[in-house]
């Protein structure tokens, strides 16, 4: 691996590399953990054992989403996981929250609730009543990019902003999806656990949070790398067609215009993008 010291080389055996500027660099490990719990006052790995922290996990497809699934999966690892999503789907509902009326929740079993709201009530309500021991929130995986501007309207990620504002950390996760193939979601759960380890390893100020996309590869392709890159600042493209009852949009997702090194260039190439962003 061109430009990268031995020592590196030889710990990506042992675990995952994010990039940095195009050269492959480990996370950093334990000596962060103490700046993510002095930020925000939440345990993290190292702090404690892992079957001791306590996510919550969410999303905008609702709570019998495969993607739901796949990241219960793969977080189940992580720690304990408690299931607070949306009755049925709320994608692209960016931050709407339910304040005129009342929000019902019924319970699906042990640490599963399904919540007639948004994802973004779901999240408040899971912090109120349901997990207020939470440590984490995780929103995913989303059926579809949230790259870019996309972060302005996904109901995936709101959740994750949601709980930021109230002083829990967050990532939110997103499976970008091409024409006329399927997702693999228990591909997606192989590769999401590792990254989520050392994202919450990795210091975050708060008012910052983490947004992932992964790509959408061939079934043969090897284990995509991992960048860590800015949010694209490009628009999604104007395009509307005339039906009989009004205009419908027909802007073309995968064509979009992008930036060089940003989530929507490294995304759309095949890696996965890692992405920090901040509430203001």
């Amino acid at each position: 691996m061109a430009g990268v010291p031995s020592h590196e080389v030889r710990l990506a055996a042992r675990r995952p590399l994010l990039f940095r500027g195009g050269i492959a660099r480990p996370l950093r490990a334990r000596p962060s953990v103490l700046v993510v719990c002095f930020l925000y006052n939440r345990p993290c790995f190292g702090c404690r054992g892992e079957n001791d922290i306590q996510l919550v996990l969410t999303n905008d497809d609702g709570l019998d989403a495969p993607g739901l699934a796949a990241l219960a999966d793969a977080a189940s690892s992580l720690g304990t996981c408690t299931v607070v999503a949306p009755v049925g789907p709320f994608s692209g509902c960016s931050h709407r929250v339910t304040t005129d009326g009342p929000i019902a929740v019924d319970r699906h079993g042990d640490h599963r609730y399904a919540v007639h709201g948004t994802p973004a009530d779901c999240v408040r309500i899971a912090l109120w009543r349901l997990a207020p021991r939470a440590d984490w929130v995780l929103s995913g995986i989303n059926a579809g990019g949230n790259l870019g501007a996309d972060v302005h309207h996904s109901g995936t990620v709101a959740a994750v902003r949601e709980a930021v504002l109230h002083g829990w950390p967050g990532i939110a996760i997103s499976h970008y999806r091409r024409r006329g193939m399927a997702l693999d979601w228990d591909r997606a759960a192989a590769w999401v656990p590792p990254i989520l380890r050392d994202l919450m390893a990795e210091p975050c100020a708060s008012g910052t949070f983490w947004n992932i996309n992964l790509p959408h590869l061939d079934p043969d392709a090897p284990t995509p790398e991992v960048v860590i890159c800015p949010l694209d600042t490009s628009p999604l493209p104007l395009s509307f067609r005339e039906g009989d009852d009004g205009l419908y949009y027909d802007g073309d997702y995968h064509r979009r215009r992008r930036e060089h090194g940003s989530d929507v260039d490294i995304c759309f190439g095949g890696r996965i993008a890692v992405t920090k962003i901040s509430l203001l």
